[in-house]
């Protein structure tokens, strides 16, 4: 692979969102994050409010526009709330930009640097699916909180920690027949490849079905799943999702964990709304799947999906959506070996979505 584009990790997802401060809150008392930074009025930030959420080496960035003509409202207005651009961390933004943009990308902010007493901080960004930008930072020069115009909030205890530690992957919704055009625009512009991919026989119900490709950059840290939805007899979940968020956007962000059931048990407790698993899927578990070390009721009772492949098992779990709308949701993920994605829950997976879907009257 010709890694022209070496990224270090998920620097950070930025969500645009109808109020900053109460999501703050609902992914601190909800998903257990913390907030570590801000900028706002009382910083000089004169047209937009961010708050910095992080858990482990996850961090998102929570931001809302304070006028209605700024570009963060039209989005929120347009999408709702929702993932606006993937920051990833990288060691050379002039370099990345002047290579992606010259692979094909179309360039959203050039190469720019903020500077304060920490440092410098640079950065620049690319556009990706629908209105999603696709940002490189380089944080070489910076040591500060977060970045230039940002001040540190107190550091007090989350006492609703949950033990989410990184992003697994992130999976993007496109219009039908442009999944293939994104995964060439991530070949090509960025050096990604194609790691695994499933059909519309691989992923369906007696109701509808997708197809899936699953990118990955050079290191295999960054994994970029692109669905596109198939022909079916109804309504599928990325038909939804493109309705309700005006287009194409990040569907679901996976979050991954070391004990899933003391994570789900916490989240649960927290009021965070998972999707339901019947008690038949855990019937016989251990003879699909394998030997696990979980005790399978204390699965079922929490509605944990098991899969395993080549090099070991994973187990997995979906949220409902996190508002009104039926777009972003959750996946919380347990890897021992495995690298797949759950290809032997989709069944079940899209099952349960199509029973929520039947609830909202869009099935």
């Amino acid at each position: 692979m010709n890694d022209f584009c070496p990224i270090k990790r998920f620097d950070h997802l930025e969500f645009y969102v109808g109020n900053a401060k109460q999501a703050a809150l609902f992914y601190s008392k909800f998903f257990g994050f913390t907030n570590t930074a801000y900028r706002g009025l009382e910083t000089g930030s004169r047209e937009v409010a961010s708050y910095v959420m992080q858990q482990e080496d996850i961090c998102f960035v929570l931001s809302t526009a304070l006028f209605p003509e700024h570009s963060i409202s039209q989005s929120v207005l347009k999408h709702g709330d929702g993932v606006a651009i993937v920051a990833l961390e990288v060691p050379d933004v002039v370099n990345i930009y002047k290579e992606t943009t010259k692979q094909g990308a179309i360039g959203a902010i050039e190469p720019t640097e903020e500077e304060d007493g920490y440092g410098v901080l640079r950065y620049a960004a690319i556009h990706g699916y629908g209105d999603t930008l696709i940002k490189f930072v380089e944080r070489n020069d910076y040591s500060g909180v977060f970045a230039p115009g940002f001040m540190p909030c107190q550091q007090i205890k989350n006492n609703n920690f949950v033990g989410l530690h990184t992003i697994d992957h992130i999976v993007g919704n496109v219009e039908l027949g442009m999944m293939n055009q994104w995964v060439q625009f991530f070949a090509e512009t960025m050096g990604f490849s194609l790691l695994v991919q499933f059909d519309e026989q691989a992923i369906s119900t007696e109701y509808s079905a997708l197809m899936s490709k699953v990118m990955q950059d050079g290191t295999g840290k960054i994994k970029l799943p692109i669905n596109e939805p198939a022909k079916g007899k109804r309504q599928s979940q990325i038909e939804e999702y493109l309705k309700y968020n005006n287009g194409p956007g990040v569907q679901h962000i996976a979050c991954a964990t070391n004990n899933i059931i003391e994570t789900v048990s916490l989240l649960k407790t927290n009021g965070v709304e998972f999707l339901d698993v019947p008690r038949s899927y855990y019937e016989n578990l251990e003879k699909r799947v394998g030997k696990i070390n979980e005790p399978i009721e204390k699965l079922a009772e929490l509605g944990i999906l098991v899969d395993r492949d080549e090099d070991g098992y994973l187990l997995q779990i979906f949220t409902q959506p996190v508002q009104d709308r039926p777009t972003l949701f959750f996946e919380v993920i347990e890897r021992h070996g495995a690298q797949g994605f759950g290809e032997g829950n989709f069944k079940s997976l899209f099952e349960a979505i199509e029973r929520e879907q039947a609830l909202r009257g869009n099935l």
